[in-house]
């Protein structure tokens, strides 16, 4: 009894770590946070261990996109190895309060295609977080490239992205679009006209399918939780 209270830790996924209260937010119509956005993109980077795709964290990306000491970035985004990558996906988050943790209302999410050299940005609500996305790709275009330059890299609001259905899907339309085009990227698909993934996005991100995503990362962790902690949480 005198446990009720606390968020216990219920996994240790690579680096994140999960909570009670994340069981929660995925068992009911709740906007998703930063751990679990977090945990499916590491979840992502297990199930294609390649070092051509780099999902950035929540926390990293929000970091790039509200340096205070624009100066400093290089030396933060170094470890990444930004122009090793052909395909880097970043989740943009629309809190302006550096000093909040885990703010913000809409998650929507901004990815880099090398071949292509353009950063496309995927919005599941009529493109709210443009504003955002544009902050991100100017704080980090110029780190893309071998010579801290990507001459010519672009920037395209995909204005033919998933649309939600609700005002709290957002995280999962960014689970379901960034698993989309990790599969286009590694399966060598067709690729669009343009190089791009749209089509893949298009055909695999629907309403329906992104309405089992909860469920889909709610089985992903309690198949990796530890046998005691899966006992409490039933």
């Amino acid at each position: 009894m005198g446990k009720s209270g606390v968020d216990e830790k219920i996994l240790s996924y690579n680096d994140v770590v999960l909570r009670q209260s994340d069981l929660e937010i995925l068992s009911g119509p709740y906007f998703l946070n930063d751990r679990i956005i977090e945990f499916y993109l590491s979840y992502l980077s297990s199930r294609y261990p390649t070092k051509d795709i780099l999902l950035v964290p929540p926390s990293i990306a929000f970091w790039i996109m509200n340096c205070p000491v624009v100066e400093s970035l290089q030396d933060f985004l170094q470890p990444l190895h930004l122009p090793d990558k052909k395909l880097v996906i970043f989740p943009v988050n629309d809190n302006d309060d550096v000093s909040k943790a885990e703010g913000g209302s809409h998650w929507s999410l901004l990815a880099f295609e090398k071949k292509s050299n353009v950063f496309v940005h995927h919005d599941s609500f009529r493109g709210i977080n443009k504003q955002h996305a544009k902050q991100l790709f100017n704080a980090v275009v110029g780190y893309m490239g071998a010579s801290n330059s990507a001459p010519g890299a672009r920037y395209l609001e995909c204005n033919d992205s998933p649309q939600q259905v609700n005002s709290y899907d957002c995280g999962l339309y960014v689970t379901a679009i960034a698993r989309a085009i990790c599969s286009w990227q590694e399966s060598g698909e067709d690729k669009d006209r343009d190089g791009l993934w749209f089509s893949a996005v298009k055909q695999q991100v629907t309403p329906s399918s992104v309405a089992t995503m909860r469920d889909e990362i709610l089985s992903e962790i309690r198949g990796l939780m530890p046998q005691s902690s899966l006992a409490v949480t039933k």
